[in-house]
């Protein structure tokens, strides 16, 4: 798709397949139906993707031997489409070690690397009806990112997730930290911009222990108002959001997956704001520097009904 034939055919390709997560065309009462890890956080969705359950450490992707220096990456979608770009040198890169990776079920841990700690988290929205946070927590879960809203994918209108409040705070009573997201169809700054005065809204000034998300995505099967952004105009949407959240005292995020690391974003330009890398491969094939993996679409975990998005933090253990 996009490596070989450029961004438009890329695009004409994706929207010829249906969606990855399609939980139903819901036109824009639910923006967040589509996409890949090309594109998504997939809770709002249908789930594909199993895990394998393992108890030893992952095996490491062949990748290319100068990789941090500029060298070629080739890596896959969802779809296993192949892609292979060039590797921009300028970018931080991640120092994680791809064997210390470690899964039991659908359970990911980092071990081995004195420089890491994990810990595992999920990422919700309204899709997932009802949660018994207790069980959540006591599931072994340490954190949640919740969905702040979305703005509709077609005509652009702004909307709250339905369980957002109550998740908020019955997740903080259960003891988890709590990050917030917003799925953005942004089109310019100024709607990026109304988009985290939406969420500052949202959150009222409440305390966070984790950042708010700049969630931006394509629309698989659909035309979406976003379709002919290009990669400048969706970095400046990005920045403009980063930045007022920041303003407003909260530390931002970015979502993304390979995908919009090699072809929809400025890396070099997003560098003072961590992100949140999606993969649903065995191991992450990103070569840049994350926060967070979203590795799975197809967790279990104990008080919520089906299937979880889940997450991996790694925290530094020198506290930077």
């Amino acid at each position: 798709m996009r490596g070989a034939y450029g961004r438009f055919g890329v695009l004409c390709c994706i929207l010829c397949l249906t969606g990855l997560f399609g939980c139903g065309w819901q036109e824009e009462a639910d923006a967040e139906t589509v996409t890949a890890s090309a594109s998504v956080p997939a809770d709002e969705a249908s789930e594909e993707d199993d895990e394998e359950a393992a108890e030893t450490p992952l095996e490491e992707p062949k990748m290319p031997e100068k990789e941090q220096d500029g060298g070629v990456l080739e890596f896959v979608d969802v779809y296993g489409e192949q892609y292979r770009v060039q590797i921009e040198p300028q970018v931080k890169k991640h120092p994680y070690h791809l064997s210390a990776f470690v899964r039991k079920g659908d359970r990911l841990s980092y071990v081995g690397d004195a420089s890491y700690e994990s810990r595992i988290g999920v990422d919700v929205s309204y899709f997932q009806g009802e949660i018994d946070w207790e069980k959540v927590k006591n599931d072994g879960i340490s954190f949640a990112f919740l969905r702040v809203g979305y703005r509709g994918y077609e005509k652009g209108g702004l909307r709250a997730d339905p369980k957002f409040a109550d998740y908020r705070e019955e997740a903080a009573e259960a003891g988890l930290d709590v990050g917030v997201y917003f799925f953005s169809q942004a089109v310019n700054e100024a709607e990026a911009r109304e988009e985290a005065e939406f969420v500052l809204d949202a959150l009222q000034g409440c305390k966070l222990q984790l950042p708010v998300v700049y969630d931006p995505e394509h629309i698989v099967g659909r035309e979406a108002r976003t379709d002919a952004l290009s990669r400048e105009q969706l970095t400046a949407n990005a920045l403009c959001f980063c930045e007022t959240i920041r303003e407003a005292g909260y530390e931002p995020m970015v979502y993304c997956n390979m995908l919009w690391e090699a072809y929809e974003l400025e890396l070099d330009r997003l560098a003072d704001y961590r992100i949140w890398y999606a993969d649903y491969e065995a191991l992450p094939q990103t070569p840049y520097h994350f926060s967070f993996w979203q590795y799975s679409n197809t967790g279990t975990v104990d008080g919520i009904q089906g299937n979880v998005d889940m997450d991996i933090e790694m925290i530094p253990t020198d506290g930077l």
